[in-house]
């Protein structure tokens, strides 16, 4: 009896030694957990365009002394950006980014769905895939800068042609890696469904189209790249406003600091939009972890 009453005792002391430390040790925790800053670099990853522009600043001061070429082929991205904010006032800058977002949403959007919608009939029917494989072979390698001249003669210079081309540009790398998915989807999974009595709509709804969407990603972030670049050679030719246009003119009347304004815009509206497809992703695909950064334990 008195053991128990001594085992209490004890076991009663060390929880208020628990107790007692536990302040200390949250304290401690407290102070090892991360500023907001360094959170917030973490989280969106930008120091490294940050010592980019450093470095890229540090060597055009360098190279306005040394002379290792002429100081305006590559300005400094201060001076750029206090040239960018003259050329904001003017209400260029603004027209201009309004106008590439909605030519390469409206595009990217229009060629991923029709491409999407494509590669679901293209694995559900081998006819249909035999019949259109040859030709996108054909025609998927073209360039958009050699389709352009000809949708400018074909329908005018206006909006269609250049959301033509960026769909275009989108379709072909979407389609490829959707109907990749669907192919690659696990045979045992299909069969397993339909011994459970799954419907053929089921069957689609719940393991073709999950098991596709890690594929559909990848394509649409491949095609994003190559949307800009339809992009910006749409807005090269006969076209009014854009980022596309800047260059143009900039290059018309030899304004090195505007060529460069308008390449970290579209650098900038790039990685927004590639930003808002790894959101996507995230949301979409939470079950999905592998790699060896996964593999890992830390």
């Amino acid at each position: 009896m008195n053991g128990a009453k001594l085992t209490t005792v004890k076991d009663a002391g060390a929880s208020g030694v628990a107790l007692s430390e536990s302040p200390v040790r949250s304290k401690q925790a407290r102070g090892k957990q991360p500023s907001a800053i360094s959170l917030f670099f973490q989280k969106y990853n930008i120091l490294p365009s940050i010592l980019f522009f450093v470095f890229w600043e540090l060597f055009s001061r360098v190279n306005g002394m040394v002379k290792f070429f002429n100081p305006n082929f590559l300005p400094a991205p201060t001076s750029l950006l206090s040239e960018g904010w003259e050329l904001a006032k003017t209400g260029i800058i603004t027209d201009s980014i309004i106008s590439s977002t909605i030519r390469i949403a409206l595009g990217f959007v229009i060629g991923s769905a029709i491409a999407v919608g494509l590669g679901v009939i293209m694995s559900k029917f081998k006819t249909v895939e035999r019949w259109f494989s040859p030709i996108l072979n054909l025609v998927g390698p073209i360039p958009s800068l050699a389709l352009l001249p000809l949708f400018i003669i074909w329908f005018g210079i206006g909006e269609f042609p250049k959301v033509l081309l960026i769909a275009w540009t989108t379709f072909i790398p979407v389609l490829v890696y959707t109907l990749d998915g669907f192919k690659s989807v696990p045979s045992t999974l299909i069969r397993s469904a339909l011994s459970l009595g799954a419907t053929e709509r089921q069957i689609f709804t719940r393991v073709m189209l999950p098991s596709a969407i890690p594929n559909f990603l990848v394509g649409a972030q491949v095609s994003l790249g190559l949307s800009f670049s339809a992009l910006i050679v749409s807005e090269m030719m006969g076209a009014k406003s854009g980022l596309g246009y800047i260059i143009v003119d900039a290059r018309n009347y030899f304004k090195i600091s505007n060529m460069f304004i308008a390449i970290i815009l579209i650098g900038l509206e790039y990685s927004l939009f590639s930003y808002l497809l790894k959101l996507v992703e995230k949301r979409v695909m939470v079950w999905r972890k592998g790699g060896l950064r996964d593999a890992i334990e830390k």
